[in-house]
């Protein structure tokens, strides 16, 4: 197709020689002055500020400091690398506070000031550094295993300079010097492995000590390591035992030096939470306080000394993800009384968290809280999807004026709160929900001119956010909350957008690898469940989530932290594959796909495990050579690129037909032999127009479950079907990314329909309304539609691609992403004749954009206002779309896309697309699909293409003489359509 594209390039954007550019948004190991790194050569990341565009980094010096004493000066270092930048100095000491700054050249040979020094503290880098003893309560515990209790007065007789301390359980702990918390993160140390990797946390808590008498005080709670854990509500996983570990290192104004550790010395008694479980909430009694026990002058000569135990300090692991903290709270919406006389609260908003309230009442008062997602169709508490987790949390009132009551080493998943025994009228004043996640800072945003669609991506983030917590769990309300790998992994790229999850999943990632059995990995990390066994979808975390992070935050060391467990992992698959194929074991398979409940012309979309299970065997082998070559491992990649081959070999010869049917006609099937290139080239445009068929087939609805979901849109695009992808995108009745927004959700539920039109529930035994999974599209709508990606040879986002796909009848589209260079966004508008998109891209990077174009079309570039000077391409896509192709750096641009009249007819021609149903006329509708950048109309078998009219923006003609004139409604979309034809006409009405 001959391009009659016009770009006017008028002036240049000058900046005076002078500008100057600077280092800030330091980072070491991901974190803003991290405590408690854990490694010799920890990494340095920064950020380049300039008041110019187009800025490069030529070169950087990193100094590093411990007082006033240089530790390593890396002197300059002629490069661009401006992210995880390893420390190359002598070795670092334990526990010892660091500071360290930088600054850089640019590609004008500026040199920047110094930065402004940050920190970072190690680790105890050594098992040896541990001076402390495992301690357990010295007393019989009860049945309902209360928390215990341990305390230490100790003194301090110099000034104290600094201290910190090192902390962590058998179990989760609460710690309190003076009274005062340590810290703000709750559910320490988190879940791992805890076997073979048990976290603990460094806390600096300089100014919570006094000179003079001081107290440490610790509460702990059985938590993962031995409460209530699975489905299968199994206990003592880790063992029967609760313990602490503490250890405070003290430096004082002389130089001197004080270590505070766990000993026989503490003694150990309960207190007020009388019970807890994570599954089943938490009793307070408020009678049972030790009122001043964390404080010194406390009288514990009633108190059991602890037992000292001989537990392994060899599984001890520094924290390296974000701890679990508090964030959003939330105050009553609506306090009613259900039909069955029920006091509930409404919270707005399905979180994960719990319930702090404030009450005045007689001592022995009991106040019951029970949490549900969401009320029956009756409007009652519906809490039978909980399953056996009985997710109440009670406090028993001590009578001694207004209380504050709170969980300690629990947490609900809850929108809806009922209220039992609260004595007094319920106020919203009284009530506040608090959300809990890890502290994962949010990267990413996303907008755009469709309210439904902004409120799925409310729910897509409000998803991730209620299932990080520690660990990528499932669910976060019923007796369930584990760590699924198919789950984490499909939704893994999605979350790189929507927080920054590098440090998260590398401390996963780390469980993965711990947890895997002679190569096979199980269904849940950290893995409770018992044996590992390999079902496809899930096992392949252990390749898929590495690629992933590698892209997002082109983490190196990731990579080479997981290459063996990735390898480990193909090659356990290669040992049971028969002719290279994987045709045997246990699958979940397409997880949750469309079922209808009378399938008596077989609509259910059932997709072979075995097909499900050769495609990702394909993508494993594939993302260990990509693993492989960005390692430099010359003999893998050789081996498993002949491995590959065969691969996809003995799938076409197994599960394609020589026309390119597949065996299973499913949109799953289609869409991962598409996306995972398992057919020959020739082959896979039909096999894209046999997705499409199927996808109108039901009514322009998808049927995929948790496999096929993740790559549904993608491959539609990626094969020219964008069109298509909006109408998914975009369809609002079951099974649809929509049907649960316009039902009320808050989050992203388990299953299509977790609650059905008319108000009844799916199977209680799985049905959750906090479930992140099928959030994945938010993927597609980051790097699609709006057309943020990055390209591998800059991955991380040092080299972004911007190429949106604007359809869908969408009039604006946003998104924003938080790198480790900068804020890279983009945003497209259309107003009238003319498409704006404004374009940021980060210092130290740069971007391949592609303007959406048409024929003919004006395009002005301008930067900061001004008409900018560019090089240029005119670029046709493999689907016939049309673009502008530049080459830009850092700065700030608007592009402006210009439509004549001549071509406006043929913008967004996906607009048109749809069945027009036809009353009273020989025909009963009329179909206009979207291919390739044209428009075809389908009568019966009859089709043909239509060329738009130059002069009116909907009016098309065909070459048989037809006419179509597409009326829109007041809205300005798309509505009716007028056919002319052999001297008949039909009007129909988009369905």
């Amino acid at each position: 197709m001959k391009k009659m594209l016009t770009v006017l390039l008028i002036g240049c954007s000058v900046i005076a020689v002078s500008a100057q550019v600077n280092a800030d948004h330091l980072l070491c190991e991901n974190k803003i002055n991290p405590v408690g790194v854990d490694m010799q050569q920890p990494r340095f990341s920064w950020q380049l500020l300039a008041n110019r565009s187009n800025i490069q980094q030529k070169a950087y010096e990193i100094k590093l400091t411990e007082g006033k004493k240089t530790i390593w000066n890396s002197g300059k270092v002629v490069s661009g690398q401006s992210v995880q930048v390893s420390y190359g100095g002598p070795a670092l000491s334990s526990a010892t506070k660091y500071a360290w700054q930088v600054r850089v050249w640019d590609d004008q040979e500026k040199e920047s000031a110094w930065s402004a020094p940050a920190f970072f503290q190690t680790a105890l880098l050594s098992v040896s550094d541990w001076k402390a003893s495992w301690i357990s309560p010295g007393y019989t515990e009860d049945k309902l295993r209360a928390s215990p209790l341990f305390r230490l007065p100790f003194k301090t007789e110099k000034k104290v300079v600094s201290a910190t301390a090192f902390i962590t359980a058998h179990g989760l702990y609460e710690a309190r010097i003076n009274g005062k918390r340590v810290g703000d993160a709750y559910l320490t140390p988190g879940w791992t492995s805890y076997h073979k990797r048990l976290q603990y946390q460094q806390f600096d808590v300089t100014a919570l000590l006094q000179k003079g008498e001081n107290v440490v005080a610790v509460t702990l709670g059985s938590g993962w390591y031995r409460g209530t854990i699975g489905f299968t509500n199994s206990v003592n996983v880790y063992g029967k035992d609760i313990a602490l570990l503490f250890q405070l290192e003290i430096t004082y104004s002389d130089g001197s030096k004080e270590t505070i550790v766990s000993d026989r010395n503490w003694k150990s008694s309960t207190g007020q939470i009388v019970y807890s479980e994570i599954y089943n909430g938490e009793t307070i009694d408020a009678r049972k306080e030790k009122k001043g026990w964390d404080l010194q002058g406390y009288d514990d000569h009633e108190w059991m000394p602890v037992m000292v135990d001989d537990f392994s300090k060899n599984n001890l692991v520094a924290t390296e993800n974000e701890l679990v903290k508090k964030h959003e709270s939330f105050k009553p919406v609506k306090i009613f009384t259900t039909p069955k006389g029920e006091k509930v609260i409404d919270f707005g908003q399905n979180l994960v968290g719990w319930v702090t309230l404030k009450v005045k009442g007689n001592a022995g008062d009991r106040i019951v809280l029970s949490h549900a997602e969401v009320l029956d169709k009756q409007g009652n508490m519906y809490t039978d999807n909980l399953r056996e987790a009985k997710a109440q949390d009670t406090y028993i009132l001590s009578g001694s004026g207004e209380e504050i009551f709170e969980p300690h080493f629990t947490w609900q998943g809850f929108r809806f709160v009922k209220v039992e025994g609260y004595p007094g009228e319920l106020k919203p004043e009284n009530f506040t929900a608090v959300a809990l996640y890890s502290a994962m800072e949010q990267t990413g945003n996303f907008t755009s001119s469709n309210p439904l669609v902004n409120q799925l991506q409310h729910n897509i983030q409000w998803g991730q956010k209620g299932n990080f917590l520690d660990v990528p769990t499932d669910c976060p309300q019923r007796d369930e909350r584990l760590g699924w790998t198919g789950d984490a992994q499909v939704f893994s790229r999605t979350a790189t957008f929507n927080m920054n999850v590098n440090s998260f999943f590398s401390k996963w990632l780390k469980d993965v690898a711990a947890d895997q059995q002679n190569g096979v990995v199980p269904f849940v990390i950290p893995n409770v469940l018992g044996a590992a066994i390999n079902s496809t979808g899930w096992a392949d975390v252990a390749t898929i989530i590495p690629w992933n992070m590698y892209l997002a935050y082109g983490d190196k060391q990731l990579l080479q932290q997981q290459y063996p467990s990735m390898k480990a992992y193909v090659e356990s698959i290669r040992r049971i594959a028969k002719n290279d194929l994987w045709n045997s074991g246990f699958h979940f398979g397409d997880w949750l796909f469309y079922r209808p409940e009378d399938d008596n012309d077989g609509r259910a979309a059932v997709t072979d495990k075995y097909l499900i299970a050769q495609c990702f065997y394909a993508n494993s082998t594939s993302l260990l050579i990509k693993a492989a070559k960005v390692l430099n491992q010359t003999d893998d990649i050789a081996m498993y690129s002949a491995l590959l081959e065969k691969i996809k070999t003995a799938f076409e010869k197994e599960y394609l037909t020589p026309n390119g049917r597949l065996v299973s006609g499913t949109q799953t099937a289609y869409t991962l032999a598409l996306n995972f290139d398992m057919l020959p080239a020739s082959l896979r445009q039909q096999a894209a127009d046999r997705l499409v068929d199927n996808i109108k087939s039901y009514g322009n609805h998808l049927t995929t479950g948790f496999l096929g979901t993740p790559y549904l849109c993608h491959v539609l695009t990626r094969f020219g079907y964008t069109d298509i992808a909006y109408k998914l995108l975009l369809q609002d009745t079951y099974p649809s990314w929509l049907y649960p927004v316009k039902m009320g959700a808050t989050t992203i539920w388990e299953r299509w329909d977790g609650q059905k039109p008319d108000s009844s529930f799916q199977t209680p035994g799985m049905n959750s309304f906090n479930h992140y999974s099928y959030g994945a599209i938010g993927d597609w709508m980051y790097r699609q539609m709006v057309g943020i990606d990055t390209y591998t040879d800059g991955v991380g986002y040092q080299h972004s691609s911007i190429k949106p796909h604007i359809g869908g009848g969408f009039t604006h589209a946003a998104a924003s992403l938080q790198t480790y260079y900068g804020l890279l966004s983009n945003e497209w508008t259309i107003t009238g004749d003319s498409i704006v998109m404004e374009t940021v891209i980060p210092s130290n990077t740069r971007s391949t954009i592609f303007i959406p174009s048409s024929d003919s079309s004006t395009v002005t570039v301008t930067e900061s206002g001004k008409p900018l000077s560019i090089a240029k391409t005119i670029f046709t896509d493999e689907n016939a779309a049309s673009y502008v192709k530049l080459e830009l750096g850092s700065g700030h641009y608007r592009f402006t896309v210009l439509q004549s009249k001549e071509v406006n007819s043929r913008k967004d021609l996906a607009d048109y697309a749809g069945v027009y149903k036809v009353e009273g006329a020989m025909i009963t509708k009329i179909e206009i699909r979207y291919q390739k950048g044209k428009l075809i109309a389908s009568i019966y078998n009859n089709s043909g293409d239509l060329e738009p009219v130059k002069t009116d923006r909907d009016q098309f003609t065909s070459p048989d003489g037809s006419t179509v004139h597409f009326i829109r409604d007041a809205n300005g979309q798309v509505a009716k359509i007028k056919m002319g034809s052999l001297g008949m006409v039909f009007e129909g009405v988009r369905q």
